[in-house]
């Protein structure tokens, strides 16, 4: 059911020091600017590069007019222990539109076509908000660290800063919702560990993850371990790939090819049925500016042509697999997916990490490299 509803301004929720229990405070902050970096980089000792102050200020420069964040700090006793990060959607009709589409062409009922005219005409207007505790870019937890002994203290905390910015942040009417994501079963996933009744667990996606075996020295030593059929789709893989030059970008040159990166990007968004938000032409420039040393780019091409890039994060056990891009014409000759696959493994095995984050989507293609299903 859909209850159309008018967007309304956010109350004031700027206040510092707010009162959640005990010797317990925060403060929020709707600009990244605003957010003291030494307080919220001693919150976080650099447990978390998605949480970083400075991975936050790039990612703060995708805000748009349905697109926004939310910045909080957790203090103890004026000491800051612990950070909340908010990403609120503002789902404009036009949306819905897309996602009905079929739906109403099968129907062709009345009170469809009602609905389809109500989105020709305020196809910019804001029918649904949604308040997300985490980053919907990427898989994974995301959302909050806070340093304190107890599981349940973190959950108390947590939902207490929940409830205090969802509040402000509410369209009139019913079909506004607050996403919390994404949590492994064995961790945060524990429901008996959440006092909110309200929230409702369910599956998404499964995030693909690779555990390499130990006294890895190549990608050949890998595939040594795949049986006789998957080393020969990988071998025809590598065949298929041979005409390709692939190198490693420098920020210079991820600079001069940002509009073409970004055009091979919009392919592979394209293809999603759900497009919550894109990246900007400047993303990644951004990031490899923004001194996270741990984030690279690679791409190949085709005599002076990029067919395809691949970017992700090197962080201290594992490689994070980023956003990635290729010309779908030429995905199928040049097999350029499978290829930005087996890349992020050579990756771990030469920096001698023990595990490859490959993210959602594309389950059954990722599994024939080797990755296992981990539930969300």
């Amino acid at each position: 059911m859909f209850i159309l509803c008018d967007k309304i301004l956010s109350k004031n929720i700027l206040k510092p020091n707010r009162k959640l229990f005990s010797s317990y405070t925060f403060t929020c902050f709707d600009e990244i600017e605003n957010v003291p970096e030494i307080e919220w980089t001693k919150a976080l000792k650099n447990k978390n590069v998605f949480l970083s102050h400075s991975y936050l200020s790039v990612l703060h420069k995708e805000k748009s007019e349905h697109f926004r964040f939310r910045y909080v700090i957790i203090y103890n006793r004026k000491n800051p222990i612990g950070v909340v990060y908010f990403q609120i959607n503002d789902f404009p009709a036009s949306l819905f539109g897309e996602l009905i589409e079929k739906q109403i062409t099968e129907l062709k009922s009345k009170r469809a076509s009602i609905f389809q005219r109500y989105i020709d005409h305020n196809e910019d207007e804001t029918i649904m908000r949604l308040v997300t505790c985490g980053n919907n870019f990427i898989s994974g937890e995301h959302g909050f660290y806070i340093d304190v002994n107890s599981k349940k203290t973190t959950f108390k905390l947590v939902e207490g800063v929940i409830d205090c910015v969802s509040k402000t942040e509410k369209l009139r009417g019913k079909i506004s919702a607050i996403l919390v994501k994404d949590f492994y079963e064995e961790g945060f996933g524990d429901k008996d560990c959440w006092y909110c009744t309200k929230f409702k667990h369910f599956n998404v996606e499964p995030n693909m993850i690779i555990d390499l075996p130990s006294g890895l020295s190549s990608i050949t030593d890998y595939l040594a371990t795949f049986s006789k059929k998957y080393r020969n789709r990988a071998k025809a893989i590598f065949k298929s790939s041979a005409p390709l030059i692939k190198r490693r970008l420098s920020p210079e040159e991820i600079s001069k090819y940002k509009n073409t990166m970004h055009d091979l990007y919009m392919q592979v968004f394209n293809q999603a049925k759900f497009k919550l938000v894109h990246l900007s032409p400047s993303y990644f420039e951004d990031v490899i500016n923004s001194g996270t040393n741990s984030f690279y780019v690679d791409a190949w091409f085709l005599d002076d042509k990029m067919l395809s890039f691949a970017c992700g994060f090197c962080l201290e056990n594992e490689v994070e697999a980023h956003y990635i891009g290729f010309d779908y014409a030429h995905n199928k000759e040049f097999e350029l997916y499978q290829t930005i696959l087996y890349s992020f493994i050579e990756q771990a095995i030469l920096m001698r990490k023990t595990k490859i984050n490959l993210g959602r989507t594309a389950s059954e293609i990722k599994s024939t490299v080797g990755a296992k299903a981990h539930e969300l």
